[in-house]
């Protein structure tokens, strides 16, 4: 399923965006402590997420605040974790310090992060759909401005300050496509919008 995103790039700035590929199904891992701190940490044995992975709690009994408010989870519901070590990541944005004491259960739950080893990514900014194309950014030759961390399932899109001071158009739309052998998957898709840089 193809994300919408919409993306803004600061002339005469160094754009750089960090995206994760998600996918069903969704995973469960049961939860045996929550601080009652601020920042939230949270007990998951062998939780197996990679830090800025996006989580929410399920079902945690006592500390009812902490779960997510709407069923099923929406994007709003979800956090970036903090990964810790292989059994407790933390919620930075969480201030549990007020919240009802953590009394057991519950569950974290997130989507399956997609193996991004062999992948090849490819996105191109266009004037309109099916327009002329304004810039591309690839994984590879010519400009290698998307590296994909297979370890922390990361996609970081990069535009120099010098290709972004460059730009001559104000808006534009993309997408982001994903090549895994011959399968093609576009995960993400938008309008760009450039904001004109003061001080050059």
């Amino acid at each position: 399923m193809t994300k919408k995103l919409n993306l803004t790039i600061r002339q005469g700035e160094t754009f750089q965006k960090v995206i994760r590929w998600e996918t069903l199904p969704i995973v469960y891992k049961a939860i045996s402590a929550i601080t009652q701190a601020a920042p939230a940490v949270l007990t998951i044995p062998l939780h197996g997420l990679p830090t800025g992975w996006r989580a929410t709690v399920v079902s945690a009994n006592g500390m009812e605040e902490i779960n997510a408010v709407n069923t099923p989870p929406r994007d709003k519901d979800y956090h970036q974790v903090t990964v810790k070590d292989a059994f407790t990541i933390e919620l930075n944005d969480v201030n549990a310090a007020d919240y009802t004491a953590y009394s057991g259960g519950g569950f974290l739950q997130f989507y399956t992060p997609v193996s991004l080893a062999g992948v090849t990514a490819k996105m191109e900014i266009k004037d309109k759909v099916g327009g002329t194309i304004l810039m591309t950014l690839t994984n590879g030759v010519p400009d290698n401005r998307i590296a994909l961390n297979t370890s922390e399932h990361t996609i970081t899109l990069t535009i120099s300050a010098t290709d972004t001071a460059a730009i001559t158009w104000t808006k534009g739309v993309y997408d982001l496509e994903m090549t895994n052998a011959s399968v093609v998957t576009t995960i993400f898709s938008g309008k760009v919008s450039v904001i004109k840089e003061v001080t050059t």
